[in-house]
Parts: C-alpha cells; structure tokens; sequence
C-alpha cells in the first residue's frame, strides 16, 4: 500500500492470532496485487490500458461495488472527487522539488473527468483516449474495513488495523479501554494535533504534509484539484472518524479539495472531525466519540 502497516490483536492464544493477522494480511496484499497502478499485471493497469486506447471493458463486482462508490464521491463533492485525476502525477513530481510549467497541466486537463466516462455495469466506456483510473483514494481504505473484518470473523473482537494512518477498531483493547490514536499535527515533524480514545470504529487523515513541494513560503502538497489541476491552498489537514475507514478516508479527502467549504461539509455530514487551515487555525468538534 504505499506505506506502513501493522495489526495488533488480542486474541485467545497465538493459534487465533495468527489466523486473522494472516487473513488480513492476505487480504490487503490481494487488494494491493489487484488494484496497485504500479503493478503491469494488476487489474487496474488490464482497465488503464483501455483507457489509454478510449476501449471498454467489463469489471466484476468488487471492483463495480469501489466504481459505484468512487461515483458517490464524485457526486457528493461536485466533481471534486475524481479517480480520473491521477493523470496529474505526470507532471506534479513531487520528488523533485519544482513546479510543472502551466501548459503541461492544462493539456491533462483534457483527458480528466468522469463526465467523459459511460459506467453502466458492469461495463465501462473511456470516450477520450489517453485516460487513466486511480483507485488509490478509495481501496487503502476499503482494505483496512476489510482486514477489521475478517479479523472479527475468525473470533477475535480485539485490536486495530492501520494501512498508512489509516485505521479501523476491530474492538476494545483486551481489557476494555479505548485504544489511543494521536493526530498528526501537519507544520510540527512528529508532532500531535490533538489524541483521540476510540472503542471502535474509524480514523482517516488528509493533508498537505505527506508529498509536498516547498518554494520559499509556498507549500504545494499533493491533493490536486482535478478541475484546476493545482494543488488545493486552504486546508493543512482534515481528520474524520466514522463507522467505517473508506467513509472518512472519501470526506476527509472532499473536506480537502472543497477548500473554505470543506469545515462547513464536514459539518454537514455529521461525522465527528478535526481540520487545521494553512493559517494555523483550528476547528471540528470530536466530542462524544471517545
């Protein structure tokens, strides 16, 4: 996935332990094996290559079900959320420390959108050649929901899953307490935002702090504006909790390209949430989901 990993459970004896550690793991790996942009062989690159010649081709359900959510998003954020964005990575290099020129950005442009996609499962048509999907907003999350899961079916009710700072309760600490998670505060390197006590449930994050490019006072960080092409400028950090991780992975993203409207989205949603602006301001209410 990109990053970090790790699940820690309290089970009845190592056997039990093993048994969901291993089913969770697997589980994240076939995920990353199907869905990873990096992989030739995996099913996202079989689609992008589609894209690539504006072809079509069919899905099977999982991959419908991360589709049909994918366009909840998009719909929910006024095109905001858009898995047709990755596109951007070939000019934003976030490695090297400088900005694309402007025209190399508003040449991608034409080919972003999931206007210019037809979805009716289970097929999907790409009427502009030269498109690509990225996935990558929307399966680390569903990974760990995933993993949270299959850990509870083999018995155990206790521990935490965490793909990259994105986590899910699968229960209580073994003995009943709520496991602690700190926020990771976005201008100050190892530095807590604020602590949070969950029983269960969902933490995901959103920033500008991960892959940035600084050039004096300006910081551009890698939540790109699918309709601009350019990074967004207002928020440093989101952070949702929910009932499940692919939720508030998606609403933090939004609350993060919705810029001055994303406080008053979250609000709206009702989710428990922390923001920070790039002022240093700070605001969300995470009250009563300790």
């Amino acid at each position: 996935m990109g990053s970090p990993c790790e699940v820690q459970l309290f089970a009845r004896d190592a056997r039990q332990a093993e048994q969901a550690a291993g089913a969770a793991i697997a589980d994240v790996q076939r995920l990353e094996a199907r869905y990873s942009r990096y992989k030739d062989d995996s099913f996202l690159s079989e689609i992008n290559r589609a894209a690539a010649v504006g072809g079509s081709i069919e899905v099977d359900a999982e991959t419908a079900g991360l589709l049909n959510y994918a366009l909840a998003c998009y719909e929910q954020s006024g095109g905001l959320f858009d898995i047709t964005s990755g596109l951007l990575r070939q000019v934003w290099r976030f490695d090297q420390g400088k900005l694309p020129e402007a025209g190399q950005v508003e040449a991608l442009l034409e080919r972003i959108g999931w206007d210019k996609v037809t979805w009716k499962p289970p097929r999907l048509d790409f009427r502009v050649p030269g498109m690509e999907l990225d996935l990558g907003g929307v399966v680390k999350e569903y990974a760990v929901d995933r993993a949270a899961a299959l850990c509870r079916e083999v018995g155990v009710h206790s521990g935490i899953v965490n793909l990259g700072g994105d986590i899910k309760i699968v229960g209580p600490r073994a003995d009943g307490t709520p496991w602690r998670i700190g926020i990771r505060h976005p201008r100050q390197h190892s530095g807590v935002l604020d602590t949070i006590e969950l029983h269960e449930g969902a933490v995901a994050s959103s920033g500008d702090y991960e892959r940035c490019i600084v050039l004096g006072d300006e910081r551009y960080g890698h939540v790109l504006n699918p309709k601009t092409g350019w990074p967004v400028r207002h928020m440093a950090a989101v952070t949702v909790v929910g009932e499940f991780c692919v939720v508030a992975g998606s609403a933090s993203t939004i609350a993060m390209l919705k810029e001055r409207d994303g406080p008053a989205w979250l609000q709206s949603l009702g989710l428990a949430h922390l923001w920070m602006d790039v002022r240093g301001a700070v605001g969300g209410s995470l009250a009563g989901h300790a």
